[in-house]
Order: C-alpha cells, then sequence, then structure tokens
C-alpha cells in the first residue's frame, strides 16, 4: 500500500500559519543540505493531495515559476506542475487546473488512492485540510519542518490526541530543524 506524507513547515511553538492564516514568519533561506533533502523525498511522489483553499495558490504558483526555465526552482516547479493532483472539496465538482482532479468524500477517497499502484503520495495543505486527514489517521508520514520562530497564536493542525511514533530529527544550517514521525 501506498504512504500519505505530510510535508508541512511548522512554528516553534506548534502553530502551521498565523491566526488570519499568516505565513510571514517561515524560514526560506533554505541551506544546500535542506533544499536536497526535499528533492529527494519528493522525487517518489507520483501524486500531490491538496485542499480546497491552498490549490489554486499551489497550483499558480508553480505554474508561475515553470514559465521561466531561469528561476532556480523551476526543477522543483516541474515536478509539482507534472505530477497528478487530487483536490478534496465538498463543493467544487470539476477540476479548472491541468494534471488536477476533484474527490469530495475524503475518508474513501484517501484510501482508494493508497490502494493503486504506484509511488507515495504527499499532502501539502492548509490547516483545517490537514487536520481532517490527521483526525481520520489517513496520514502515515509526517514531515515537520521547525522553524526557528514562535508566533504565540495561530492554525494548527492536531485538534486533539495524535499518537505518532519518533522517528528521526535532522537540524538545518538555516535553522529549521525536520522532525520525522510514523502514524503509531
Amino acid at each position: 500500500m501506498r504512504k500519505l506524507k505530510l510535508q508541512m513547515q511548522m512554528s516553534i511553538d506548534g502553530f502551521v500559519a498565523g491566526p488570519n492564516g499568516e505565513l510571514d514568519w517561515m524560514t526560506w533561506n533554505w541551506d544546500e543540505k535542506l533544499k536536497n533533502f526535499v528533492t529527494e523525498f519528493t522525487a517518489p511522489i507520483d501524486t500531490i493531495l491538496l485542499g480546497r483553499k491552498t490549490a489554486d495558490g499551489f497550483i499558480s504558483h508553480w505554474t508561475n515559476v515553470m514559465s521561466n526555465p531561469e528561476d532556480e526552482q523551476y526543477e522543483s516547479a516541474r515536478k509539482f506542475v507534472e505530477t497528478p493532483k487530487v483536490v478534496f472539496s465538498r463543493t467544487l465538482k470539476d477540476s479548472t487546473w491541468a494534471q488536477t482532479a476533484i474527490e469530495n468524500n475524503l475518508v474513501d477517497g484517501v484510501q482508494k488512492l493508497k490502494e493503486r499502484k504506484g509511488g507515495d503520495i504527499v499532502v501539502y495543505g492548509g490547516a483545517d485540510f490537514v487536520s481532517s486527514l490527521a483526525t481520520a489517521n489517513l496520514i502515515d508520514d509526517y514531515y515537520l519542518f521547525t522553524n526557528p520562530t514562535a508566533i504565540g497564536e495561530g492554525l494548527t493542525i492536531f485538534d486533539g490526541t495524535a499518537k505518532l511514533k519518533f522517528v528521526e530529527s535532522t537540524p538545518y544550517e538555516c535553522g529549521i530543524v525536520l522532525n520525522h514521525y510514523r502514524r503509531a
């Protein structure tokens, strides 16, 4: 069975966004070692899951980056644009994005994707979407990029108790610590 992996940035005090969804606290001056990790992490991924709120910004950002072959993020953009995506939404019926399907049933949809043959699945999403996946116990591996910033209040992906097993922790020169946990 394919694994569902979460890659998400988090503040040191456990928030994934400010109270109104602010992301200005994130560290983006990543060192080469962290960039290489992300490249290796995404290489075997052949499906990307997105929540409706994240989809438009994610897809349009990477499509714009891919329009400029000179951009240092061009190869990442190519991977994100060319990889099939599934957007989970209760309201959307059809996709206006290339390489993107719409799924309305979270639990059944994710289970069917995990049962298909292929590489692993990654989820990039906002707090609500990821929280729904975590609550339904659908995420197999959590890769939490802990930023050296405390924001005091904000949005979290853990609404209740989460039983996770620690796998490893890797510090990077830019100040981010990657904490990898597996579903217990």
